[in-house]
């Protein structure tokens, strides 16, 4: 049903249990995980606490509370995206459904349901359950997926969660290194903000976009006359972060002049400005950041070995967003948040084939890509809905080609509609439902098909 390994989280708003014991009947205790409510007063509460994919609202709840139950299918459709919201009426509440769908829920239907039918309708409202979110009522969601202006709660981001505290708690030197794109600032910037000198400047310094003689100013400083142009004295970044940080972007790009300079500061403490022979103190924290292996750089005598270990005393590695599990989803409601307040848009959800061509994508640019192909799918966007034409050229050609395959001269019939099963199954993940209507045959064909052809326990049911 779901290709997750989460079971599908249910909040049953019902005065009886009858319908929570169908869907037990219908779903394995592994599928599916039920929670009940049987008072209105009392749901928006359990949504400040839990997360749920589907609410299963009884039409028995509205019989004397029709107005209040209305406020709540509205304020849960609105502050809670990614949870569907099934109605189930009986024939003296049917004049509700039609209020409870203006009111935000994915579908209705009329008690009693058989059990086919009731699978039926929760396969088709998780396929269609927008994947935008998180859940705004949930009162622990920011302590889970963000920290200070990262977002993220893999495995692979509570480690480096972790190190920033460790690396906060210092004044040692901290490298951080990672592919272009992984955040390396924010994480300079966390270290900072959650260090004893968060009341004193963080200045980044992007040494590769400077001409390399124009660092050396940059850093420390000149005084009047030290070069043409230099016209009066100038403060370099070290001065101006008194008591703060220095973020060196880019570190393995400077020359071995300055290599030489930065050594020096670091293990004296002192440095001097342009021009001049007085000494500067420094009390300034170095951090610094690289894309590029500094220890192949100093085998091949690029960098200075003893400069590298001076800054390499505490290193954090940043993963690159192919190696964050379970973070594109994450990241992807966020920049759409962000880039509708910023391009003045309105976009509630996005398509299941939106956030599976984005997670098919491997993001070579990692995360500063993927936050400019959000910006650009929201900007190009004319509905309310997010879709895969709204996203670049490259990530939605990506999906294509992974979706294709390939007839062999030679194959019978059989084996290209096996072949064809198999390819399709990997590309929905498994999911049956989804899987029957992109080869549109029926749904009870293919699980002959895949019995047939011995597919049944490569694939998970829908």
């Amino acid at each position: 049903m779901d290709n997750s390994d989460d079971p599908i989280s249910i909040l049953c708003v019902d005065k009886g249990k009858l319908l929570a014991a169908q869907f037990k009947e219908v779903f394995d205790e592994d599928q599916v995980s039920i929670a009940f409510e049987r008072s209105l007063e009392t749901v928006v509460d359990r949504f400040e606490k839990e997360r749920f994919d589907l609410m299963l609202f009884s039409g028995s709840m509205a019989r004397n509370q029709q107005s209040d139950a209305l406020d709540i299918l509205e304020l849960i459709s609105a502050k809670c995206p990614q949870t569907q919201i099934l109605l189930f009426m009986t024939p003296g509440s049917l004049k509700f459904a039609n209020l409870g769908l203006r009111a935000g829920a994915y579908h209705y239907s009329t008690l009693p349901i058989s059990n086919e039918e009731l699978k039926l309708l929760v396969e088709s409202a998780i396929q269609a359950k927008p994947q935008l979110g998180p859940n705004m009522l949930f009162k622990a969601e920011a302590e889970k997926t963000t920290f200070e202006s990262m977002v993220g709660r893999s495995s692979v981001m509570q480690k480096t969660y972790r190190q920033i505290r460790q690396a906060a708690a210092t004044d040692i030197p901290v490298l951080i290194s990672g592919e272009t794109g992984t955040g390396k600032e924010l994480v300079a910037q966390a270290i900072h903000e959650l260090s004893a000198r968060a009341q004193a400047p963080c200045i980044p310094v992007h040494i590769a976009s400077l001409p390399q003689d124009l660092v050396a100013s940059e850093l420390f400083g000149h005084v009047a006359g030290a070069f043409t142009g230099a016209s009066k004295l100038r403060k370099g970044c070290f001065e101006q972060a008194e008591d703060g940080t220095v973020f060196l972007d880019e570190i393995g790009t400077i020359d071995q002049k300055m290599q030489v300079s930065l050594l020096r500061l670091l293990e004296t403490n002192k440095f001097s400005r342009i021009g001049s022979q007085d000494s500067q103190n420094n009390n300034a924290r170095v951090i610094a950041a690289t894309n590029a292996n500094l220890e192949d750089e100093v085998r091949m005598g690029n960098f200075r070995e003893d400069l590298y270990y001076r800054l390499d005393v505490l290193r954090i590695e940043m993963p690159p967003l192919r190696d964050r599990n379970g973070d594109i989803p994450l990241l992807v409601s966020h920049f759409i948040k962000h880039a509708c307040d910023d391009f003045k848009k309105n976009i509630r959800g996005i398509s299941s084939d939106f956030i599976n061509c984005v997670e098919a994508y491997p993001w070579p640019g990692n995360v500063r890509e993927l936050k400019n192909a959000i910006q650009r799918a929201v900007i190009s966007a004319t509905e309310d809905v997010l879709r895969t034409g709204n996203l670049p050229d490259r990530v939605s050609r990506n999906q294509d080609r992974e979706a294709r395959m390939t007839i062999r001269v030679g194959m019978t019939l059989a084996q290209v509609e096996k072949e064809l099963i198999i390819r399709t199954l990997d590309y929905t993940g498994g999911n049956r439902s989804r899987t029957s209507e992109i080869l549109g045959i029926a749904r009870r064909s293919l699980y002959n098909k895949m019995d047939r052809y011995g597919l049944s326990m490569k694939f998970p049911k829908a």
